[in-house]
């Protein structure tokens, strides 16, 4: 069977395992269907599991709507242990007794997480300061001031309460991690705590994921049973407003024009499509100016 690449579009919803970087993931997956093009969208820890969205070809120019997406994870918090890293791959910095903990407590300190709150990142993360990771200058004993920033939490439901362990699931905004907000909850329930496991579920409307069995077995019938897997890159823009454009209209945003429609949104972005024999075809994404007019803000390359 031929290793040649080829250009394919889609996003495949993958299960990755734990013990697994993100990357590594990726070029699995990629290597799967044979794509030319690929990116996903917001990495997972090692000690992680779950969706972690792969784009191949043209949908990688829309990864970052889903990297904007709202994240539903369940973890383990482990009480009374806090680490170097805020997770199990990390060294002991200090252990506490566990006294006092009911139900009760626990609700009232995870409530007071509910909201918009300030999250100061984790040295141990992929965000870059004077261009390399903070993950690398944790790794060699160096801290930097990192700029807290804005983050919402939804939700965070007790699922069950153990001797040591609490397990929770989130439903947070983006750019929230989930090791800091352990060890947050974990320091107002005065023992400290780190993540011991952690797993994403949802991704924006994401919820149905393939692992890499998944995968094997599809690939043993070939790379049309293996594309039957993505999902169609539009789908990651179902919350933005479509707008049906003309096959003028659509050749004339496709060259960088702008066109004037009735019955479109105000202002934002949107999503364009036109009519194709049987089906709407998807063109890409367009913003709304203050005139009224569509133009084009990302558009895809319907050729591939």
């Amino acid at each position: 069977m031929s290793n040649k690449r080829r250009a394919i579009d889609g996003i495949l919803l993958l299960d990755k395992p734990i013990g697994c970087s993100s990357n590594a993931a990726l070029q699995r997956a990629k290597r799967f269907f044979r794509a030319n093009k690929a990116g996903h969208t917001g990495s997972l820890d090692n000690l992680a599991s779950g969706l972690l969205p792969v784009c191949f070809g043209e949908a990688t120019k829309i990864s970052g709507f889903l990297l904007n997406a709202d994240k539903i994870y369940t973890t383990v918090c482990t009480l009374g242990i806090t680490t170097t890293t805020g997770d199990a791959e990390g060294e002991v910095i200090e252990t506490r007794p566990i006294e006092d903990l009911t139900p009760e407590k626990i609700e009232t300190v995870i409530q007071s997480f509910i909201g918009e709150i300030q999250q100061v990142p984790p040295m141990y993360s992929a965000l870059k300061h004077q261009g390399k990771p903070l993950y690398e200058l944790a790794r060699r004993g160096e801290t930097v001031e990192r700029q807290a920033r804005n983050i919402t939490i939804y939700a965070i439901t007790v699922q069950a309460i153990g001797e040591e362990t609490i397990t929770l699931k989130v439903h947070c905004s983006k750019g929230t991690y989930i090791r800091t907000l352990v060890e947050e909850i974990g320091q107002a329930l005065g023992c400290g705590a780190h993540v011991s496991a952690l797993r994403r579920l949802q991704v924006g409307n994401y919820q149905e994921m393939f692992d890499f069995a998944r995968l094997e077995a599809a690939s043993r019938h070939g790379l049309t049973e293996l594309d039957s897997l993505l999902v169609p890159m539009d789908t990651a823009l179902a919350h933005l407003p479509e707008v049906i454009l003309t096959q003028e209209d659509a050749q004339a945003i496709q060259h960088g024009q702008f066109i004037a429609m009735e019955d479109v949104p105000e202002s934002g972005l949107v999503r364009l499509a036109t009519y194709v024999p049987q089906q709407t075809q998807f063109l890409g994404i367009g913003h709304i100016l203050e005139d009224g007019r569509i133009a084009p803000k990302r558009l895809i390359n319907s050729t591939s």
